[in-house]
């Protein structure tokens, strides 16, 4: 796969999440080192109606953009409304976790260091 500029998401396989605290979260990774950009890893997260990831934390920040959906992104005890087109920046060692709400999947993009791909 390395050196591809292109991808369609469809073309990327979509990995469940599991785990404790994991409800409905799928995910892509879409690019990375296998594509050439070292450091680095932009995935897809894709969770379901009434899904979430883990509340959870670790030594690196996140970079994230919400594509589709609605949810909440909580923060050392906040909660934040996320919808399609909002962006938010998770810092290091925050205790985080993202929750749909409503009908729809929230999908949204996370960009994190290589060590943070596991």
């Amino acid at each position: 796969m390395a050196g591809e500029t292109v991808r369609r998401r469809e073309e990327v396989p979509a990995v469940p999440m599991r785990g404790d605290g994991v409800a409905n979260v799928m995910k892509r990774v879409l690019v990375g080192p296998a594509q050439g950009w070292d450091g680095y890893v932009m995935r897809l997260f894709e969770i379901g109606p009434g899904g979430h990831t883990p509340r959870h934390r670790h030594d690196w920040p996140h970079i994230n953009v919400v594509v589709a959906g609605r949810g909440v992104l909580h923060v050392d005890g906040a909660d934040y409304e996320i919808v399609q087109g909002s962006s938010a920046f998770v810092p290091a060692n925050a205790t985080h976790q993202f929750s749909s709400v409503g009908e729809e999947t929230l999908q949204l993009v996370c960009i994190v260091p290589e060590v943070g791909e596991s």
